[in-house]
């Protein structure tokens, strides 16, 4: 009995032999592309943490200036002054809040890529799948499911029916704009 581990696993793209293999080649980069996004996706987490804990606390000094300038004599140059001061800071910090909805969204869109890219890899590699149009349907129909953005949705459906990439981008765009429009900024 030979205890070489390389004997028993499938040939790689560098060195193939005949249990060289596509499929496996595929399923591979898909998973290198699942784990690349999630770990770029972990890394953005941690640094809107951060950012959120900072705006967080900010905002808590920003109440005890304001606190201490209304300490000050009313219609005071300084009063005015610190809380012009006060409402701009404020104000672009709620700028800032905005940008972060919108990484949020960007992070959904991510969370659904590594979803769909596992199933995908999930379906390639299983032989009994592969060639079943049912299953390719359910992949597709399960895919489709976990879209929370109507962008999203109207982008899946138009490459489904043939749109090329730069059609699909351009009707998920126009869709953006309008649900842009009803992100409601506080």
């Amino acid at each position: 009995m030979n205890d070489n581990p390389q004997q028993f696993q499938p040939s790689p793209a560098d060195r193939p032999d005949l249990d060289w293999s596509q499929v496996r080649e595929t399923v591979m980069m898909l998973n290198l592309a699942v784990a690349q996004i999630s770990n770029a996706m972990q890394d953005g987490d941690e640094s809107v943490n951060t950012l959120t804990e900072s705006f967080t606390s900010m905002m808590d000094n920003i109440g005890a200036i304001q606190s201490v300038a209304d300490t000050l004599p009313a219609e005071s140059s300084q009063q005015d002054s610190i809380t012009q001061n006060c409402n701009a800071i404020s104000s672009q910090m709620q700028t800032a809040i905005v940008a972060f909805q919108f990484y949020d969204k960007l992070n959904q869109r991510l969370g659904h890529l590594t979803g769909s890219l596992a199933s995908l890899g999930g379906l390639v590699a299983s032989p009994n799948r592969l060639y079943n149009p049912q299953a390719w349907k359910q992949l597709q129909t399960d895919i489709k499911s976990r879209y929370t953005m109507e962008s999203d949705k109207a982008m899946f459906d138009a490459i489904l029916k043939g749109a090329s990439i730069e059609e699909a981008l351009r009707l998920s765009r126009t869709q953006d704009k309008r649900e842009e429009e009803d992100i409601e900024l506080f």
